[in-house]
C-alpha cells in the first residue's frame, strides 16, 4: 500500500513501527545552492566497489566519507576528519535531532541512472535505534521507504535543502532507496549523518 499523505506534513512524523522528521526548506534554496557547488568541488570523491551477491561491483554513484575507519558490504572506508564546511552542517541537524552524530557518508548521484537499491542502516555500529539524518543539495531526487512485513511505502521529493531524519526503529521495520530513473536528472548530493560506536564490534 502507498501512502502519499506526508508530502504535506512537516515536522516530526510518526509511522507505523518507525519515527521520521521532515522539512523540505530546512535549509534557504540560495544557501543551499552554494554549499551544493561548494561541496561538488571539494570533498575528494570517489566511487569504489561493494560485495553484491557475491561478486564485487562498483556502487552506481559517488562517495566521501568522515568519520573513523568503518566498514559495509565488504567495503573499507579510511579514517577522515570531517572538515569544516560539514561541522556547521552537522551541529544543525543535532538541534534538530537531539542527537550527536560523528560520521557523515556523503553521496554524490551525477545523474538519473545514478541510485541507491533497497536496504536497511541497521549495521550493530548503529545501535538498535539509529537517527540517520539525511541533508540533500542539488537536483530532487524520489526517496521511497517500504515497509518489510506490510509493504507499506513512504515517498518523498527531496530537493536542494531539505531535510529527512529516520529515527527509531524506522531501520529495523523499513528498507528505504533512491531509484534510478530515465528522466533527465543533474547531480545531487546527499550527506547521512550518523552516530556510530566503533566499538560496538569488540
Amino acid at each position: 500500500m502507498f501512502q502519499g499523505d506526508l508530502f504535506q506534513q512537516t515536522g516530526w512524523i510518526d509511522i507505523p513501527d518507525g519515527k521520521l522528521f521532515w522539512e523540505p526548506e530546512f535549509i534557504p534554496n540560495n544557501i543551499a545552492s552554494d554549499i551544493f557547488h561548494h561541496l561538488s568541488q571539494s570533498l575528494p570523491w570517489d566511487q569504489l566497489p561493494i560485495k553484491m551477491f557475491g561478486r564485487e561491483v562498483l556502487q552506481p554513484r559517488m562517495q566521501a566519507w568522515f568519520g573513523d575507519a568503518y566498514s559495509y558490504s565488504g567495503l573499507h572506508l579510511k579514517a577522515a576528519r570531517m572538515p569544516e564546511s560539514l561541522l556547521s552542517l552537522k551541529s544543525q541537524c543535532e538541534q534538530t535531532s537531539g542527537v550527536t552524530y560523528n560520521s557523515v557518508l556523503a553521496n554524490l548521484y551525477r545523474d538519473g541512472q545514478d541510485y541507491m537499491g533497497w536496504h536497511q542502516d541497521n549495521e550493530i555500529e548503529l545501535g538498535p535505534e539509529p537517527s540517520i539524518a539525511s541533508l540533500s543539495f542539488g537536483e530532487t531526487r524520489r526517496f521511497v521507504l517500504r515497509h518489510l512485513q506490510t509493504g507499506e511505502k513512504r515517498e518523498f521529493e527531496l530537493g536542494s535543502g531539505s531535510l529527512l531524519i529516520m529515527a527509531g526503529k524506522t531501520q529495523t521495520y523499513w528498507q528505504h532507496a533512491v531509484p534510478k530513473t530515465a528522466k533527465l536528472r543533474g547531480p545531487r548530493i546527499n550527506l547521512t549523518f550518523r552516530n556510530i560506536n566503533f566499538l560496538a564490534k569488540s
